[in-house]
């Protein structure tokens, strides 16, 4: 179905679409919330967390633009194109999340995070796509804003659990080299929710066939994983002119929030809870509200979404992009300031605004300068300018947090420093609203 004759959809259907994502989200919430948490149980130090990171970004560099060129290229008269990616993902993503708390050694917890990163981004990458695909050009900023809506209540819920299992007495603290019972029970409460949300999109949808379908044939028919990685690099010197304006805006917010999200922990935990001990009680008590916070951000975000498409729609999307990341570079670099538990709320509803705009804003400027049938592509492709930064920050950071003798507080405020920076690169872009 040609981009120019597509149907509006209604909400009921916009909806449909987005609950996986909310599954898939369940996924990264219990992974940016968690992971830094599993490998200060299991043994490593502050500098040496990056390192162990490092997975999470290279998956995503390897997977995700692979995954959107053989997506595109994709037809089940059934299972249409995309879905089929979302339920593999989802199947090897459930076996991840249930096997990642039971992790003895660090090792064993960095493999598995680099299977859980690489399912989650099979199912997560076509997602993006899946809003190009289906929705006509006047709708995407609702229907991004609509999946971001999704996001924070699954974000939301599965940042809050350890806390909330806590609270119904749940064991939340364990011996020297043990994953406390709260967490591991998250991990097993987001296994199942992520199959479930996959399960609904995937039942709950019906997929445009390809348009030519000739033409289609005749690209499948190249189709191979080596030729995959070969468009996959030769789209980086063929991005639209949007494209590359927003890799800049996308390389410095992601890279704070890998900031925040790798050092959130330990500099909470110390500059406010007072301690470094993993097996103290009131260690796991700031680890679990590092939690609350990550649910406030993804809260906030949440609402926010609602919002989104009426304030583009008034003051245009570059300029509530360009706000939101000042919100949240502002939260940010309040982290350093902060003296008690309940001042880092405001710092994180900030936090929230501009997270709530990086899911939606960039994709929705982004998807009206692709072409149709190279849609997951070029999102692939475009997802490169998350990962970077974070490979960049895993690889970097420890060193040079040695060699400058900086805190993790200090590095969150670094991240701020940086989301404010691609909140003013936004004003670059030129965005065919």
């Amino acid at each position: 179905m040609s981009q120019t004759i597509k149907p509006r959809l209604t909400l009921t259907q916009i909806i449909n679409m987005s609950v996986g994502f909310m599954g898939i989200q369940f996924g990264f919430a219990l992974q940016n919330a968690n992971t830094s948490r599993i490998f200060s149980t299991l043994g490593a130090n502050p500098d040496e967390i990056p390192i162990l990171w490092v997975a999470a970004p290279l998956t995503g560099l390897l997977v995700q633009p692979v995954i959107g060129y053989m997506s595109d290229r994709t037809w089940h008269p059934k299972w249409g194109r995309r879905r089929p990616f979302f339920f593999a993902g989802a199947i090897l993503a459930t076996l991840a999340l249930i096997f990642m708390p039971q992790s003895k050694v660090l090792w064993m917890a960095g493999a598995i995070l680099w299977l859980m990163d690489a399912s989650i981004n099979v199912s997560m990458e076509p997602f993006r796509a899946f809003v190009g695909d289906m929705l006509p050009n006047e709708q995407r900023t609702t229907g991004f804003s609509v999946q971001t809506f999704f996001i924070g209540v699954g974000a939301m819920i599965a940042s809050g659990l350890p806390s909330i299992l806590d609270y119904f007495g749940v064991q939340n603290a364990a011996p020297a080299g043990i994953v406390p019972d709260t967490v591991k029970w998250s991990f097993y409460i987001g296994a199942l929710a992520y199959f479930v949300c996959i399960l609904w999109t995937v039942l709950n949808t019906t997929e445009y066939p390809p348009e030519d379908m000739a033409e289609f044939e005749k690209e499948k028919s190249e189709m191979n994983f080596m030729h995959g990685v070969k468009e996959t690099v030769n789209g980086l010197f063929k991005m639209p002119l949007v494209m590359k304006q927003l890799a800049w805006v996308q390389f410095f917010s992601w890279f704070a929030l890998f900031c925040m999200w790798i050092f959130s922990t330990n500099a909470i935990t110390k500059n406010v809870f007072g301690t470094t001990d993993t097996t103290s009680t009131i260690y796991n008590e700031g680890a679990n509200f590092v939690g609350i916070c990550f649910l406030v951000y993804n809260g906030v975000s949440m609402i926010f979404a609602l919002f989104l498409p009426t304030i583009a729609a008034k003051i245009g999307r570059k300029l509530t992009h360009l706000v939101c990341l000042v919100a949240g570079g502002i939260g940010l670099i309040s982290i350093m300031f902060v003296t008690s538990k309940m001042a880092l709320i405001p710092c994180f509803i900030g936090i929230g605004f501009a997270w709530s705009s990086i899911l939606a804003m960039p994709y929705a400027m982004l998807s009206g300068s692709l072409p149709a049938n190279k849609m997951g592509y070029f999102m692939g492709v475009f997802n490169f300018f998350i990962v970077i930064p974070q490979i960049i920050a895993s690889l970097g950071l420890s060193k040079f947090m040695n060699f400058v003798h900086l805190e993790p507080i200090q590095i969150v405020m670094m991240g701020g420093v940086f989301m404010i920076i691609s909140g003013l690169l936004t004003l670059r872009v030129q965005d065919n609203e």
